[in-house]
């Protein structure tokens, strides 16, 4: 999900189904690569893929949101916190933002 062409791909994908073709035609690179950043999507949880005949179409798998959601609620809050200890830390210290303002 780091990638922006991976993100802006969910994004198209949000609420509907594509094929490789009508993904890729949003994106000024090959078809090919558009498949290879779908197979990561795909094999992270984060679309599906079905076959119609000889398509595949490809959408966002919701499960797969939450299992990133959770990971995120676990991390972020941890980082978050340990952020605020050390900016509250060099506050103390007379290292904080106000002393570098002035």
């Amino acid at each position: 999900m780091a990638q922006p062409t991976r993100r802006e791909i969910l994004r198209l994908l949000g609420g509907r189904e594509l094929t490789v073709g009508g993904v890729a035609a949003h994106f000024p690179v090959s078809q090919p690569a558009i498949s290879q950043h779908l197979k990561v999507l795909r094999e992270s949880g984060l679309v599906t893929e079905r076959r119609e005949g000889t398509r595949r179409l490809y959408r966002v798998r919701p499960e797969g949101f939450s299992d990133v959601n959770g990971f995120l609620a676990e991390v972020v809050p941890a980082g978050l916190e340990r952020l605020k200890h050390a900016a509250e830390e060099d506050e103390r210290r007379g290292r904080g933002y106000a002393a570098r303002r002035n």
